[in-house]
């Protein structure tokens, strides 16, 4: 058998839906729009090209072999690159950096310089973050033009205007990060800048909080406002009412989000060059202006052994996975073509990368350890303290070969000979969205969205789509069966669920089972190993209040996290509240009551439903564009299937035009169990009166013309993806969806 055939043999495995992803965003396509290689072709593509980098540093190297390394590093799915280095390497657009972040000058020409170079970024594949605390205030004077200045908010609607134009090499649309000094005039006008949800759609926000700040918020006092301008104090404000702003606009909206400005600063490896003061859209990569990063993640689901049956952590294989990545990453750096010549200087000045991990969630599951446990923190930071240490190593052993980076000098590390390194950093815990749906693992270091979820596949047929983890210990324990899994689809958890063991429950849980202290001791686990940021969103449930907002800003502070991402479920837009139908004028009923005699000729509707029991025809009458009477018919007349369905229909009927609403009527019938559930467009079908509920929720309670607004009781609806449908997620800092990989920050 030839080499390339038994490197072809390690992509053997890869999943359907993968595949989908990497058809539609990554692999080539032709000047018709098809798709023109095949993923082992694009592995081979991107492998070929890092490993020319060899020659650089040595004539001799062999290049095929390093190719055949990296290529299996791939394939195998022990790491991938950032999103760009598989898109674009070996093609001639060959920008292989993910995160950038640029200068906003205080002037005109700064200003425009900002918005052309962002859009040669976007137009290149990669992200940039913006800190607007360099413009001077809304309404100060301009000496050259005696005018007034518009301020920071303003300026970012140009940003997010121009953005809007750019898709980003055709396959990722632009994004951005805002931060704004926490003592800047205009930090108000900035909190609140996204409330209204539908501006700035194209950035992410943050405020760029100072420890100055915290201080003054637990004394209750006054801090200063800084003019960028003059670098004068223009004014005070108290921190605490500003704090409380920033947390109710997060509480209400999810932006903005929090910097730490000191501590990242503490940690800024180059200090010689200046401040950082922004970080990229996600948060992870703080950056100085003019710079980039390449990053990549290790997949660490591939790293489980056993020892007297009982799974542990592979350590000597980790190990050259991080070398070889490593490696990898500081070859990306050289065969990447830099949009601007002043980035390339400063990427090539630097030289920083980073590695970070995915599928943590999963590995938990695999070496049964709760996410929201002690052990799991340990588990935390045994691992990243791992990676960090190999990866400096890895990165001392390429600066013995190539050299240390060239700014070296004006870096921590120039007085340490125990530290002598090829990149100023060497450690990112970055989002893999898509990434880990190719890598067939669970997202970053974020607690796994959902055990079994439903898929939309051609012709709106629905598959269920179950966590393999899971599903293999379902099987070995022997409660699985698809209408479990259905059932665990439909609620996203299997907390309280008794057909599940225990001991199960407590290991098996998912995103919104987690209590948010855990997701941020998780964070700052990570951090504390971490050279660079960790991307991360505490997921808060919909009846969370500010004081739980409040409490992980204080704790991620308190723990030294660099930033951190809140959302509240429900609080994005056009996700559907919880509220409860209460019948009367309210709700429109006020021309129902009992015993009201029924119009002669009333309109209506009839839909047909698919059950478990055969098909269902519901047929509602309408009074006033409101549903005033049911009828239920399935099956044959006669039998008890009939006669139970005919019996709902009389008393909804009764229950109408007794005045109560529908919504109230929905909230009761909908999802009662059945023994035949079955799938059909628009979800999961549980039973006669779930079907019935389905009927009513489509026709009364979304939005439009004589359409009530309001969904039953508790109900949840997520935003859902534009390019697929199916529910987004909001975690590693961004809106994404785990069904097609789309994702809303590139």
């Amino acid at each position: 058998m030839t080499a390339p055939e038994k490197l072809t043999d390690c992509i053997q495995f890869i999943s359907e839906n993968a595949r989908t992803v990497l058809e539609r965003r990554y692999l080539k396509k032709d000047a018709s729009g098809q798709v023109s290689e095949s993923p082992e072709q694009m592995f081979r593509r991107v492998a070929g090209h890092i490993a020319q980098a060899e020659k650089k540093y040595n004539k001799k190297a062999d290049v095929q072999k390093t190719a055949d390394q990296f290529y299996r590093l791939m394939t195998e799915f022990r790491f991938l690159p950032n999103s760009p280095t598989l898109m674009n390497a070996g093609r001639s657009l060959g920008q292989l950096a993910a995160c950038f972040v640029l200068p906003v000058e205080d002037s005109i020409d700064g200003i425009f310089e900002a918005v052309k170079n962002a859009a040669t970024i976007h137009k290149s594949g990669g992200g940039t973050g913006f800190s607007f605390s360099r413009l001077r205030p809304e309404n100060s004077r301009v000496g050259s033009t005696g005018g007034v200045a518009s301020g920071p908010v303003s300026f970012m609607q140009i940003f997010n205007t121009a953005t809007e134009q750019v898709k980003q090499g055709g396959t990722r649309r632009g994004a951005n990060m805002a931060v704004l000094r926490v003592d800047h005039p205009d930090i108000l006008s900035f909190i609140k800048c996204k409330r209204n949800k539908k501006e700035l759609n194209n950035f992410n926000i943050s405020v760029g909080i100072t420890d100055t700040f915290m201080a003054a918020v637990v004394e209750k006092s006054d801090y200063d406002l800084i003019d960028p301008h003059t670098q004068k104090p223009s004014g005070q404000l108290n921190a605490a009412a500003v704090y409380e702003e920033l947390v109710n606009q997060a509480w209400a909206t999810g932006d903005p989000g929090i910097i730490f400005l000191d501590e990242i600063n503490r940690h800024n490896t180059t200090p010689g060059l200046g401040e950082i003061e922004s970080t990229n859209p996600c948060g992870e990569q703080p950056l100085l202006p003019m710079e980039a990063c390449n990053l990549g993640s290790i997949n660490l689901t591939k790293f489980i052994t056993k020892k007297k049956d009982i799974p542990v952590v592979d350590y000597p294989k980790l190990k050259k996975t991080i070398h070889l990545s490593v490696r990898f990453l500081d070859n990306a750096i050289d065969m990447s073509k830099y949009p601007i010549k002043e980035i390339e200087r400063m990427v090539q000045g630097n030289r920083k990368i980073g590695l970070g991990v995915m599928g943590f969630a999963d590995l938990l599951y695999m070496l049964n350890i709760p996410y929201d446990s002690n052990d799991a923190i340990d588990i935390a930071e045994d691992i990243m303290s791992f990676v960090q240490t190999e990866s400096h190593e890895a990165s001392c052993a390429l600066a013995k070969e190539r050299g240390v980076f060239p700014n070296f000098e004006h870096s921590v590390f120039k007085d340490d000979p125990e530290m002598r390194l090829r990149n100023a950093t060497t450690t990112t815990i970055a989002p893999t969205g898509t990434l880990s749906i190719i890598a067939g693992c669970s997202s970053g270091i974020e607690p796994v969205f959902a055990l079994s979820f439903i898929r939309n596949v051609m012709d709106n047929d629905l598959l269920i789509e179950v966590n393999p983890i899971f599903e293999k210990a379902a099987k070995k324990h022997g409660f699985y069966s698809e209408a479990l899994m259905a059932e665990i689809a439909e609620k996203g958890t299997i907390k309280g669920n008794v057909h599940i063991p225990n001991d199960l429950r407590k290991v098996y849980v998912s995103a919104h089972d987690i209590n948010p202290e855990a997701h941020i001791k998780i964070q700052a686990a990570f951090q504390k190993h971490t050279d660079n940021a960790v991307s991360k969103t505490v997921n808060l449930p919909h009846d969370a209040t500010t004081d739980d907002v409040e409490f992980i800003y204080n704790q991620a502070f308190k723990l030294n996290c660099k930033g951190v991402t809140i959302y509240r479920d429900g609080s994005k837009e056009n996700q559907v509240l919880s509220v409860s139908g209460n019948g009367g004028k309210e709700n429109g009923n006020d021309f129902l009551h009992a015993g009201k005699e029924r119009p002669k000729i009333l309109e209506g509707f009839t839909e047909k439903i698919k059950t478990g029991m055969g098909y269902l025809y519901v047929t509602v009458s309408e009074y006033k564009h409101r549903p005033f009477e049911l009828f239920a018919t399935i099956g044959k007349s006669g039998k008890s299937t009939q006669a139970k369905t005919e019996a709902i229909g009389r008393l909804i009927s009764l229950a109408l035009r007794s005045g109560i609403g529908v919504e109230e009527i929905i909230d009761q019938i909908k999802g009662i169990r059945g023994e035949h559930a079955v799938f059909q467009e628009g979800g999961l079908v549980y039973s006669i009166p779930d079907a019935i509920a389905k009927v009513l929720e489509k026709r009364y309670l979304p939005s439009g013309p004589g359409k009530n607004t309001k969904p039953p009781k508790n109900q949840l609806k997520s935003d859902h993806c534009p390019e697929c449908g199916q529910a987004l997620a909001f975690e590693e800092g961004c809106m994404k969806c785990h069904s097609c990989g789309y994702t809303k920050c590139g």
